[in-house]
C-alpha cells in the first residue's frame, strides 16, 4: 500500500516562501513518479509539478513555472516543493500523489483532471495572507 505524508504547510505573507515535503517509502519512490497538486475552495484540483522516479526530470504547470521547484532527496525518501513569491491565489490544500509519470504529466502539463492518479496524501493547507 502506498502511503504519502505531506507536511510544511502554514500561513505565509504575500511574497513569502514555503517548502512542502512529501515523505514516502523507498519502494514507493523507486516505483512511482511523484507529483504535487492543489485544490482551492470551489475549484478543481490542479497539477503543479511532477518528478520522475528514476531521474531528476521534472515538469511544471505554466501557473507555477519559475516560482515553484520540485526536488527529491533519496536519502530521506522525501520529495519537496519549494514555493516562492507566493500570492493569495496560491491559497489551497496541497497534495502529493504517486503514479506513473505519464499520468502525472497529463495533469501537470496538459491540465487534465487527475481522475486516474493512483495514490494521494492527506493534504496540507497553505494560506497566503497578510
Amino acid at each position: 500500500q502506498v502511503q504519502l505524508v505531506e507536511s510544511g504547510g502554514g500561513l505565509v505573507q504575500p511574497g513569502g516562501s514555503l517548502r512542502l515535503s512529501c515523505t514516502a517509502s523507498r519502494s514507493t519512490l523507486d516505483k512511482n513518479a511523484i507529483g504535487w497538486f492543489r485544490q482551492a475552495p470551489g475549484k478543481a484540483r490542479e497539477g503543479l509539478a511532477c518528478i520522475s522516479s528514476t531521474t531528476a526530470h521534472s515538469d511544471y504547470a505554466d501557473s507555477v513555472k519559475g516560482r515553484f521547484t520540485i526536488s527529491k532527496d533519496e536519502t530521506t525518501n522525501t520529495v519537496f516543493l519549494q514555493m516562492n513569491s507566493l500570492t493569495p491565489e496560491d491559497t489551497a490544500i496541497y497534495y502529493c500523489a504517486a503514479d506513473l509519470l505519464p499520468f502525472l504529466q497529463a495533469a501537470v502539463i496538459a491540465g487534465l483532471p487527475p481522475r486516474d492518479i493512483a495514490s494521494w496524501g492527506q493534504g496540507t493547507q497553505v494560506t497566503v495572507s497578510s
